[in-house]
Parts: structure tokens; C-alpha cells; sequence
């Protein structure tokens, strides 16, 4: 065997085989990456790795995710026709090796002769392993000044998420959400008690007046507090809507679409009663260990909302409807590619069900949050507009810049909570973008 082919025990061609066959499986089979990088249940390849490569793995897949459309911009350029799809895992092997060379400083020998060796044992790419070479020696040579010379903050976003969001936020904010969905956030901390001592603990800061932003370094379970149940980790975006439901101490609160549960434990570490609904038990399973963890109790129910049926109402409820998660990009980078637009309009038909499902369940003078992890007005703004025209028993109660740490920005001109990845709750060392979200408070008469 040649020295290109190199062994099986080749340093780091398990990692990166695994990155190829986890980016081919997001691509092509539409398969959510959380799911495949699971221990239990995930892709077998980056199971058996030991730990420094499955961080390697998760490091290049994240950035040929969050770089997907430059990468495919200087392969355009390289090639004189497309590439044809039932070439195996061509297209995939030069991404990982293109997210190698220009984003993550890897030796231009090492991202190049690894992706060969890819190639040349695959069965269906193995015939255009001379091309993988010729394209990636290129990229060497030409690559970075492409690179250069790119609009990154418009080929990085799918085009019709793009011009989504161009239209409803303007451009300047497209780009800076574009721009947020590059680079890896930071660690957000939901700290129930205490949260200025943690964030000096941690080495961390306030965000938006509840959660604690720091630096994540190692494993998260190795973090000082996390054995106590001390906090749990929740974007500091996803943490604002249970807190607008207000001082719940002793009422009965219903999460549904609850797990993995951070609303769960807040709602429950505020003193409510809380059920948490949710339509996967195994999802709900997680959510019960997570409530363990941090030392606090909520009754669980699997159920399908559509077919739940509450024994009594509640004295407030959260929604956080299922949606097409386009707000989560910056922490999960296969949502960019995964969805397609048609999914946005039909969630929102779901969405609008379960609104009004859950409003029959509120006492009256109840309150009802209804939350979606999305940037799409017709998951969001448009479903309270319809919902205020059709129910006049429903009010909107503002949400305060107060509530918020004093970040009115994340305020739309309705007083709803429209959080955007390209703002910066704070000045500070770890301002670093919130994950889009949108929340409206509502009362019932």
C-alpha cells in the first residue's frame, strides 16, 4: 500500500471517517446530528472513539456545518461539472477536509492525504480519489484567498432562510444572526440561587439578569456545582419565558412539550406544582434523571397534546411548541440544513392547535406563555396576532425590560420577547449572542 492509501491505524483517519459518515448522514438522510453523536444509541463509528477524537469529530463537523455553503462555494470553483451523487462520499470527504484546511489549522498534508485515504476506501468514491487530491492541492494553493474574498454571512445561511430573514429583519440583522451562527457559543448556566457567587465561582457573568455565561472548558460535568445540582445548562434565551409567568410559588403549572426539562426544574425550583407533559417518554425519562439531579419533583405525563386531557385546569401553563428550531443554529448547526421552508408552514398549523388546546386547559385570570426556539414570524408574532383577532377573551401583558436584565432590545414593538443571535445581552467578555426565541405572556379573562 502506498503512502497516500497509509493503514487503517492511521492517526486520526477514525475521526475523520466518523466526521464523513455523521455529515453524509445530516445531508443526505435528513438524520438530527444530536441523535447520531448519542453514546447509547448513536452512530457506531464515533462511539467506539475515545474521548480527545469524539471532541475532534464534534469540532469538525460543527465547523463544515457552519461553513457548509464557503466550502461548497470553492468546490464550485474547482470543478468543471458537479459532481454526480451516487459517487459515495465524495462531497462529504471534501468538506471535512476543506473545514480542516481553512477553518480549524490543521496541516495542509495531514486534512489532504487523510481525505484520500477516505476516498480510496470507499467503495462508490474510491474511482474519484484522484480528483479529492487534485481539488484539495488546489485548496491549498488557492483556497485561503477565495475564502477571503467571500460573502460569508450570505452563503453560510440556506437562501431562503436568508432572504426570511432579510425581509422581516432587514439585512444588517440577517447578516449579524448569519455571522452569530459561525462561531461556537458560549456555555449558558441556569442558576436558581446564588447566580452572582456562581458567576464569580465560575469565572462567568449575568446575562439578561438570571442565567451565567462563561467559558466552557472540559467536560461540563467536571464544572463545580454540577454533582450538587447546583445549575443546569439552558441558553440564557430559553431560560426567559418560564421566568414571565411571575411568581408561581404553590400553583399548578402545566410544561408542556416540556422535556428535556430546563423549564421543568425552573418552574419547579420557583415553588410551582408543575406537570410536565411531553409526547416521548423517552425524552420525559430524561427530563425525570435531569430533575434528580438537581434535587427537585414535577409529575410527568406522556402525551400527545392533541389528545391530553387535564383532570383539572391550571392556574398558568407554558408552551413551548414543537417548531422549526431555526433560532437554536448557533448551538445546533444541522438545523441550518436539515429544514426546509414548507416545514416552517406546517408546524404552524400545529402550533396554532395546540395555542388553543392549551387555553382551554387555564383557569380564567390564568397565564399562558407560549414560547417557540424559532426566528419565524409565522411560528411566532403572526400566531399571537391571529389568536388575540379570534379569542377577545385573551390579553397580551407586556414583557418589561426589567425582566430582562435591562435588555429592552429584546423587546418587539408588541411587547413580546424576540431574542435574535446577533444580539449581545451584554458588554461584557462573554457577550456572545442569545439563541433566537420568541415568547408572548397572555391572560385569560
Amino acid at each position: 500500500m502506498d503512502s497516500v492509501e497509509g493503514t487503517f491505524k492511521d492517526p486520526g483517519y477514525a475521526a475523520r471517517k466518523a466526521a464523513t459518515d455523521l455529515l453524509g448522514k445530516v445531508l443526505s438522510k435528513r438524520m438530527p446530528l444530536d441523535g447520531e453523536l448519542d453514546l447509547n444509541n448513536g452512530h457506531p463509528g464515533y462511539k467506539r472513539l475515545e474521548p480527545n477524537d469524539r471532541a475532534l469529530v464534534r469540532a469538525i463537523i460543527g465547523t463544515a456545518l457552519r461553513r457548509r455553503g464557503q466550502i461548497q462555494d470553492v468546490i464550485d470553483r474547482f470543478l468543471d461539472r458537479p459532481i454526480p451523487e451516487k459517487t459515495g462520499r465524495v462531497l462529504d470527504i471534501l468538506h471535512v477536509a476543506m473545514a480542516q484546511l481553512f477553518f480549524m489549522s490543521v496541516p495542509d498534508h495531514a486534512a489532504v492525504s487523510l481525505a484520500v485515504t477516505l476516498a480510496g476506501r470507499d467503495g462508490r468514491a474510491k474511482p474519484y480519489k484522484n480528483l479529492v487530491n487534485a481539488v484539495l492541492r488546489r485548496a491549498t494553493r488557492e483556497g485561503a484567498a477565495i475564502i477571503a474574498e467571500q460573502d460569508a454571512e450570505k452563503l453560510n445561511a440556506p437562501e431562503w432562510m436568508f432572504a426570511r430573514w432579510c425581509e422581516v429583519y432587514g439585512e444588517e440583522a440577517a447578516r449579524a444572526m448569519s455571522a452569530a451562527h459561525m462561531t461556537e457559543p458560549y456555555l449558558d448556566l441556569t442558576v436558581p440561587a446564588d447566580r452572582e457567587a456562581w458567576a464569580e465561582k465560575l469565572g462567568g457573568e449575568v446575562q439578561l439578569g438570571y442565567s451565567v455565561r462563561l467559558q466552557p472548558d472540559g467536560p461540563i460535568e467536571k464544572l463545580e456545582g454540577f454533582d450538587d445540582g447546583k445549575w443546569w445548562v439552558q441558553d440564557a434565551a430559553a431560560a426567559v419565558p418560564a421566568r414571565l409567568l411571575g411568581d408561581i410559588k404553590g400553583k399548578v403549572v402545566a410544561d408542556l412539550c416540556a422535556a428535556p426539562g430546563g423549564k421543568t426544574m425552573q418552574l419547579a425550583a420557583a415553588g410551582a406544582n408543575v406537570t410536565a407533559v411531553d409526547i416521548s417518554a423517552r425524552r420525559l425519562q430524561r427530563l425525570t434523571q435531569n430533575l434528580k439531579r438537581v434535587g427537585l419533583e414535577a409529575e410527568t405525563e406522556v402525551s400527545d397534546l392533541r389528545e391530553f386531557v387535564p383532570i383539572d385546569l391550571f392556574d398558568a401553563i407554558l408552551l413551548d411548541a414543537p417548531c422549526s428550531a431555526t433560532g437554536t443554529i448557533r448551538r445546533h448547526p444541522d438545523v441550518a440544513w436539515l429544514k426546509r421552508e414548507d416545514d416552517v408552514l406546517k408546524l404552524a398549523d400545529l402550533q396554532y392547535e395546540l395555542l388553543e388546546k392549551a387555553l382551554g386547559w387555564l383557569k380564567p385570570g390564568g397565564s399562558l406563555v407560549y414560547c417557540t426556539c424559532s426566528l419565524e414570524q409565522e411560528e411566532g408574532e403572526l400566531q399571537i396576532q391571529r389568536l388575540l383577532l379570534e379569542h377577545p377573551e385573551v390579553q397580551r401583558v407586556p414583557v418589561t425590560a426589567e425582566e430582562l436584565g435591562g435588555v429592552a432590545e429584546a423587546i418587539n414593538s408588541q411587547g413580546d420577547f424576540r431574542a435574535m443571535p446577533g444580539q449581545n445581552p451584554s458588554s461584557g467578555k462573554t457577550s456572545g449572542g442569545l439563541d433566537g426565541f420568541f415568547a408572548a405572556r397572555l391572560r385569560l379573562s
